[in-house]
């Protein structure tokens, strides 16, 4: 099949706007409290509302795109989304915000079903590791962005003159409420898409028999398996906990350390995202010589460690542990993914919907915690992670996968983190990158540095160490 490099840059494109739009829940948190009065529990409705829909949309969707088209489903649901988006940004209230959040929250289940296949088949199934990869780290990216790109508005907003596109956005947003700048953004990058899907040329998708999603009765039957229920469960708390950081990091900061959250606190959720996208590249490297489950335990355990110095640390010792849990949450949704369906031999696409279905986590968590909060406070409230995050750790002893990630020789290892090494000491000292915060900024880039580092000596050792055992045979 012809290979669509035009397909492969508009499904990247997509990854970045599903990621800047999903992940600026978070930063936008004490915006919804402070504007609509809310409760802790209430606010913790507005993500239950995004969430949710992924737990309606994700299985659906998987058996709508079988019968429609890619194209069809992916200009549907950026249909949705522009709706979504401008139902919020045209009146503002509580009710509109949930209603906003949840037709997002479809628009963006649809996109997911998706996007992965077709990016397997554009780009090619040889090809498809690297392309996935390339999509995690666009998706880091966008994430990292979009709080950014909220400071930065929010500031131009609030000065006195308005110059080129905030002159247009000055009266459409009240002056209480600069946040909903970020929605009209949101209705015209949804529209756009929409045009760019109408006019693109989509390559058609086989499914292999395995991807395909099954009749209901085939999810029924795989969810009285024990083991998808405990994989179901692991994808529930992983949401849970990733967005329980991060969509309530800024009203922490700001209840207990006074942190502003239209800046600081924005910053913050940035640097958790970006850090999670350094630390995928550096998970990507260790699961070359580590088994994966053992990875997870390693990986786990520093984030448990980092959340608790988020919480009860003081001011600066906050601000710098919870981008922190980011990093070393970075390896645990494609690990328990990859283990999970590595521990059935049958129905792989079914089974990928219930675990996409897992995202729910993302919803039901952040309610307890907001629930827990009105009555113990917040900081009580978000304790309730170290239930979720235990229970991600248990994995790495229970988990037995029918086939283990492939691990490498030591030499090729120990050649491709001495060079990582090396790399990123030059870069380091050649781009005064001397704080959290300069890390934080410049994390594409040490990912990049730290990648071509690590993979070139590697792949060289490798290729050398297979020619001399062919020459051997």
């Amino acid at each position: 099949m012809k290979r669509s490099y035009y397909i492969v840059g508009l499904i990247m494109l997509t990854f970045f706007v599903i990621s800047f739009i999903t992940n600026i829940i978070g930063p936008l948190s004490p915006a919804f409290i402070t504007n609509f009065k809310l409760s802790d529990l209430m606010a913790g409705v507005l993500p239950f509302a995004f969430f949710i829909a992924y737990g309606v949309m994700s299985i659906p969707s998987s058996m709508l795109v079988q019968k429609y088209n890619e194209k069809t489903i992916m200009v549907a649901a950026f249909v949705v989304a522009f709706l979504g988006s401008l139902l919020l940004a045209a009146q503002p209230n509580y009710l509109t915000a949930l209603l906003s959040l949840f037709l997002i929250g479809c628009g963006m289940a649809m996109l997911q079903v998706v996007i992965n296949p077709l990016l397997r088949t554009a780009g090619g199934e040889e090809n498809y590791a690297f392309t996935s990869v390339l999509a995690q780290l666009i998706f880091g990216g966008a994430s990292f962005l979009s709080p950014l790109v909220y400071s930065y508005m929010v500031l131009n907003l609030a000065k006195k003159s308005h110059p080129g596109v905030f002159s247009i956005l000055a009266p459409l947003v009240p002056a209480d409420m600069p946040w909903l700048s970020l929605y009209w953004l949101f209705v015209v990058m949804s529209l756009l898409m929409v045009v760019l899907m109408l006019v693109s040329r989509f390559p058609k998708v086989e499914l292999a028999a395995d991807e395909k999603a099954g009749a209901w009765e085939t999810h029924v039957m795989l969810f009285k398996r024990p083991v998808v229920k405990a994989y179901f469960i692991a994808l529930f708390c992983y949401v849970g906990t990733e967005q329980g950081v991060s969509y309530w990091m800024s009203e922490f900061l700001k209840r207990y350390h006074q942190i502003d959250p239209e800046t600081t606190g924005a910053s913050a959720v940035a640097y958790f995202w970006g850090l999670m996208t350094v630390g995928g590249i550096f998970g990507l490297i260790l699961l070359k010589i580590m088994d994966s489950r053992r990875l997870l335990i390693a990986f786990t355990i520093p984030a448990i460690i980092a959340l608790s110095f988020g919480l009860f640390g003081s001011t600066q010792v906050s601000l710098i542990a919870f981008p922190v849990v980011g990093f070393f949450m970075s390896v645990m949704y494609p690990i328990i993914f990859s283990l999970a369906l590595s521990s059935v031999d049958e129905h792989h696409g079914s089974f990928a919907g219930i675990l996409v279905t897992g995202i729910i986590g993302g919803a039901v968590v952040q309610l307890l915690i907001g629930g827990l909060a009105d009555f113990i406070g917040l900081r009580g409230g978000m304790m309730f992670l170290y239930i979720t995050m235990g229970y991600m750790l248990s994995i790495g002893f229970w988990a037995k996968p029918l086939v283990t990630n492939n691990t490498s020789s030591k030499l090729a290892a120990i050649i491709g983190f001495t060079g990582l090494l090396i790399a990123e000491f030059v870069l380091f000292k050649f781009a005064k990158i001397t704080s959290v915060d300069r890390v934080a900024f410049n994390a594409n880039t040490i990912l990049l540095v730290g990648a071509l580092g690590f993979f070139v000596p590697y792949f060289i050792t490798t290729l050398f160490a297979k020619k001399r055992q062919a020459a051997n045979k």
